[in-house]
């Protein structure tokens, strides 16, 4: 997992604590913030295993919060970061999360589609702790390990298919005078 704005489970969950007075939103372009009337719906525990073109296995863990936008126009405020504070325990409290896991926040609507995306920055605007969130986008992991996605320094591509590994046979005692058989003797 590489993404420099990445926030992990902890740190997410403590920079809410802070301010539990607060109504969360949650700010996905530069000018739309998620209707206030959004739930959260689900909280996923996703643990991702890959092996990546340079054929090195990864692992971590992200941490889904899916927000839901009804179509239908609701009054009110948004929640209060408290409110989704209490979805956060009841969900600690069913499955154990892990405290190191990545966090990303899944939305869609109808003008924009769903997406993960990171909680980049936690902003406070008079009654509001607005998170702006930012996109996803896909990586080659060989380059965080000095290595290049493409040609590398001596020709190789990262991502060419690993060549298979040619075994040397040793063929061992193929003609003997025991039991041989020969052209024309009749034992073929």
């Amino acid at each position: 997992m590489i993404n420099a704005s990445s926030t992990e489970w902890s740190s997410f969950k403590a920079k809410l604590q802070q301010h539990p007075e607060l109504l969360l939103q949650f700010r996905y372009t530069a000018d739309k913030l998620v209707n206030a009337n959004y739930h959260i719906t689900e909280i996923k525990q996703a643990p991702i295993t890959s092996v990546d073109c340079g054929g090195v296995m990864n692992a971590w863990t992200e941490i889904i919060i899916q927000l839901w936008e009804p179509t239908e126009e609701e009054g009110g405020r948004a929640m209060y970061v408290k409110k989704a504070l209490s979805i956060i325990e009841l969900v600690d409290n069913r499955m154990p999360i892990n405290p190191m896991a990545v966090v990303k926040i899944e939305f869609g609507n109808s003008i924009f589609d769903t997406r993960q995306m990171y909680p980049a920055e936690f902003k406070i605007d008079g009654d509001n702790l607005i998170i702006n969130l930012t996109p996803d986008a896909t990586q080659c992991k060989a380059t965080s390990r000095g290595g290049s996605c493409g040609t590398t320094a001596t020709g190789e591509e990262c991502c060419a298919p690993v060549k298979p590994i040619k075994r040397k046979v040793e063929l061992v005692n193929l003609v003997s005078d025991q039991n041989s058989c020969t052209p024309g003797s009749g034992c073929c």
